[in-house]
């Protein structure tokens, strides 16, 4: 158990929840360890503030409520703050900001020293709206830059001025901030950004949509969370999840009827979400063999490719989609969707022949644009798949044969070609001679 959480908790309730604990937890051997030091914590309080029902959840629910399993790995960058006062929301800043941080704030008072500003904001690591904290800090001089041939760099600023500048130094125990205009004061993954004078529309989303909540008193958190484009994307589940270091398979949760160790893996979302994928994807299949059987073709292809865009290794989809190609001739895109089919389903008897089949009908079209070794090639392929298919095996021994006879004939053909020449300028000479001795 979370010993310092469980001892906030106790410091906090008092002593009617130490009792309750001790009750509830007197055979939780974590919670034995640490119930020796809880005393020690306690401190008055009055007992009207007191909430009984409430202690007696955390005292039934104090091994799930205060599991190590709670705490992640991994230190959250990202604070939100509801209901929380102006004077610990400045301490929690003070506390968290870092040398390196992005922030942006508005101009106050030009001097010759510096530039003063109110901060608005921060924009790169940490995500917090701070206007309402009134936070100055100050640009001194040597650390903004001139530009263009000016001489005074403080010419090109005015009060009201928006600017984008980098945290260069902080003193938490007096709260100061000095900033810095130049590059090399951010952290190096912010090093590109550009500091200065900005406008309204580079300011950070998070700040503009709680200037438009402010502004308009009608506009609530959900309605602003159903504006948004990215609260429909289904990733943001796994997102947050990893941010919280929470696993999708193994939540945890505070009733124990729900915990995790209850279920098997084929219980949860994902899952199920995987079998309804695949049953709604055969579906589609299905329509779009009805279709292909009806000879609407183009339907029965529309219907394939949804199922795919549904369940992407789907292997009746493939087949099917496969056979589709091969009727109207493009046998390449058949030979990959059976192949794809056959890498998710090694045994399926479909894919296996309707792709021996395939591989049998491009080696004949091989053939005839005497592409004779590309052509054997198909032929084999076939026959490793399916030993027993007779036709890859008559057409393979066949143009085996075309080639053997091609390679053999050859130096033979140009032998009797030799031999004939020879003979035709014998005879030749001979039929001259003879005319010769007749005249």
């Amino acid at each position: 158990m979370e010993r310092d959480l469980l001892r906030q908790s106790v410091s906090y309730h008092g002593e009617n929840l130490l009792s309750l604990l001790q009750c509830e937890q007197s055979e939780n051997p974590d919670f034995k360890h640490v119930a020796a030091d809880l005393s020690k914590t306690l401190n008055l309080r009055d007992t009207e503030e007191a909430s009984p029902v409430l202690e007696q959840f955390i005292a039934r629910k104090a091994d799930l409520l205060f599991a190590a399993s709670w705490k992640t790995s991994t230190p959250q960058q990202h604070h939100q703050f509801m209901e929380v006062c102006v004077e610990e929301r400045r301490e929690l800043f003070y506390r968290d900001v870092e040398r390196g941080d992005l922030v942006i704030g508005r101009i106050n008072s030009v001097r010759d020293f510096g530039l003063f500003v109110t901060l608005l904001c921060t924009a790169g690591g940490l995500e917090r709206d701070i206007e309402d904290l009134e936070i100055k800090a100050l640009c001194p001089l040597r650390y903004v830059p001139s530009a263009g041939n000016h001489d005074d760099p403080l010419f090109y600023y005015q009060i009201g001025d928006l600017i984008r500048a980098g945290v260069k130094g902080i003193d938490r125990y007096h709260e100061k901030l000095t900033l810095s205009l130049y590059s090399s004061s951010l952290a190096p993954h912010l090093d590109k950004v550009k500091l200065g004078v900005i406008s309204k529309e580079d300011l950070p989303l998070h700040y503009t949509r709680g200037e438009k909540v402010a502004a308009d008193s009608s506009q609530t958190y959900e309605k602003l969370l159903e504006s948004s484009l990215g609260l429909s994307n289904p990733l943001n589940v796994h997102f947050l999840l990893g941010k919280l270091g929470i696993s999708d398979t193994q939540t945890p949760s505070l009733m124990r009827g729900l915990q995790s160790k209850r279920f098997k893996e084929d219980d949860f979302a994902t899952a199920i979400r995987k079998k309804q994928s695949v049953s709604w994807a055969l579906k589609c299949v299905k329509g779009g063999v009805d279709h292909f059987k009806s000879g609407r073709h183009v339907e029965a292809m529309n219907e394939y490719k949804k199922a795919l865009e549904i369940d992407t290794n789907n292997v009746e989809a493939l087949v099917a989609r496969g056979a589709l190609y091969a009727t109207k001739g493009s046998l390449m895109k058949a030979i990959d969707d059976f192949e794809l089919a056959l890498e998710n389903c090694p045994t399926h008897r479909n894919a296996k022949k309707y792709l021996c089949q395939t591989l049998v009908e491009r080696g004949g079209q091989l053939e005839e644009e005497e592409k004779l070794v590309t052509a054997e090639g198909l032929y084999k392929r076939a026959t490793v798949l399916d030993d027993t298919f007779q036709e890859a095996a008559e057409a393979l021994t066949k143009l085996q044969l075309r080639i053997q006879v091609s390679w053999i004939n050859l130096p033979v053909m140009n032998t009797w070609l030799a031999a004939t020449a020879n003979l035709v300028r014998i005879v030749a000479s001979s039929v001259s001679v003879h005319r010769y001795v007749m005249f």
